[in-house]
């Protein structure tokens, strides 16, 4: 089974990463881009048939390890 997790900061979390994108982006004439926030996506490989056990095995990783709950937010899709 495969899954794909996408971690996001939180609205109101500030994105230095983001602005460095966004200001790049401008350096190099591309323009009309009005902000840029960063995040992560994981693809994940999973031997669990079961698409919820799956979901739980892919929500504990998340709050373990994968993403910083106090500041990002994170989504789970299996495929």
């Amino acid at each position: 089974m495969k899954a794909r997790v996408i971690v996001t900061l939180k609205n109101g979390v500030l994105d230095p990463q983001g602005k460095a994108i966004e200001g790049a982006l401008a350096s190099l004439g591309i323009k009309d881009v009005d902000g840029v926030r960063q995040g992560k996506v994981f693809d994940i490989e999973l031997g669990q048939a079961d698409a919820e056990t799956a979901r739980e095995t892919l929500k504990a990783a998340c709050e373990k390890l994968l993403a910083n709950t106090v500041i990002e937010n994170y989504s789970i899709d299996i495929a």
